[in-house]
């Protein structure tokens, strides 16, 4: 094989991508064992992932520079499917339980929400990236101006998604433009100011709903209501009736179900709701143990150490490819945090699926997309550094 063929083969990065669809297809082959199940998920994963790997093969024939000039394009393209989705009649975006979130063709559902996020985290890194060459000594004037620039991008796609509603998703991308404006080398001071104007916020928000719980449905409507009883159940489950803690009931029995190495393939046992999704984790703790569980932690953690060293290795030559892996480490983290923390009772119950191992297309997909503009960003620094090498 030539050195320029060699670019295009990451060994690292596909090797963690292959242990990641074991993990996936023997986990939801597990969930779908459930008396109430009848679908075959695993097939319908691989089928996922294959396309999945197509979009990653796609994308090697874009280089960064590319994908930098059209992430506007991208992202403005993001900004208005979600548009697009609150607007549509019911026929082709049927609301699913109070959310209008998906767009459901014959044999086909997608969640625009997911890919956009993708979009998002591409453009906010070709804002900062533009920011920067033009301000190349920055002043508190022109972090602020920066500050302002990237919650504009991640407000746009923030506020759709809050009309649909979906608050677990709007979370996620809040998350990876704090993340992101972290990085970005915005003045502490101002980031401080930050943290803490949005700490503040937020404890007052949460200390108002438990406190005021009746009122606080009454405020988010009936429809929303049980985004309360969730918040509720996750600071004090033992105050709420069984009905409201009962997923997180079942889905902590079977985890804790598994011990040390797990009850094997094709036992599973504890029943509830969207085992091969929101709680595939429950399911790997079930099936796999404490071991397996950990094992499989410690792949993500063998993935984010892997896009830290990415980032901070392409950052001499595109500092805008650093930030997308940046912005995408940011995305996987929240993500593991919260299925995760859900699973074990220390987040409270939202429909955040665990990226590169639940099941679904719009997961896979979007994940894929981000993933393949990572591996990109993997070969032109392997290029970069063979040229300066020589």
């Amino acid at each position: 094989m030539s050195k320029k063929q060699s670019f295009y083969i990451q060994n690292d990065l596909i090797i963690l991508f292959i242990l990641f669809v074991c993990v996936s297809l023997l986990s939801i082959y597990n969930a779908q064992q459930l008396d109430q199940y009848n679908e075959n998920f695993v097939l319908k994963q691989i089928v996922w992932f294959t396309i999945g790997v197509g979009i990653v093969a796609a994308i090697q024939y874009l280089d960064i520079e590319q994908i930098q000039k059209a992430s506007v394009f991208i992202y403005g393209f993001g900004v208005l499917v979600l548009a697009v989705l609150l607007i549509s009649p019911d026929a082709i975006a049927k609301p699913v339980n109070g959310a209008k979130s998906w767009f459901q063709l014959p044999g086909l559902s997608l969640q625009p929400a997911e890919f956009t996020k993708i979009t998002t985290i591409i453009y906010m890194a070709a804002v900062i990236h533009s920011h920067k060459q033009k301000f190349e000594r920055p002043t508190v004037k022109s972090d602020i101006l920066m500050l302002v620039k990237i919650l504009a991008v991640v407000g746009a796609p923030v506020f759709l998604i809050m009309q649909q509603p979906d608050f677990g998703t709007a979370m996620v991308y809040l998350f990876i433009a704090g993340m992101i404006i972290i990085l970005s080398g915005i003045d502490w001071k101002i980031i401080m100011f930050l943290i803490v104007s949005i700490s503040a916020v937020l404890g007052a928000v949460l200390g108002f709903i438990v406190k005021f719980p009746d009122l606080a449905k009454k405020i988010v409507g009936d429809d929303q209501a049980y985004q309360i009883d969730r918040i509720m159940t996750w600071f004090d489950p033992t105050q709420q009736t069984s009905d409201a803690t009962w997923h997180f009931d079942q889905a902590f029995m079977a985890l804790g179900s598994g011990q040390l190495f797990g009850k094997g393939l094709g036992t599973p046992q504890v029943n509830f709701p969207e085992a091969q999704t929101d709680f595939i984790f429950s399911i790997i703790g079930e099936s796999f143990g404490f071991v397996g569980s950990a094992l499989v932690i410690f792949l993500y953690f063998m993935l984010l150490y892997k896009l830290v060293t990415i980032g901070l290795a392409i950052y001499q030559h595109s500092p805008f490819a650093s930030y997308i892996c940046f912005g995408y480490l940011s995305m996987l983290l929240v993500h593991v945090f919260q299925n995760v923390g859900m699973a074990i009772g220390i987040m409270p119950v939202t429909g955040i699926p665990l990226l590169l191992i639940s099941y679904g297309g719009s997961s896979v997909l979007s994940t894929m997309l981000g993933f393949g503009v990572i591996y990109r960003i993997a070969v032109e620094n392997s290029i970069q550094n063979d040229y300066l090498f020589k």
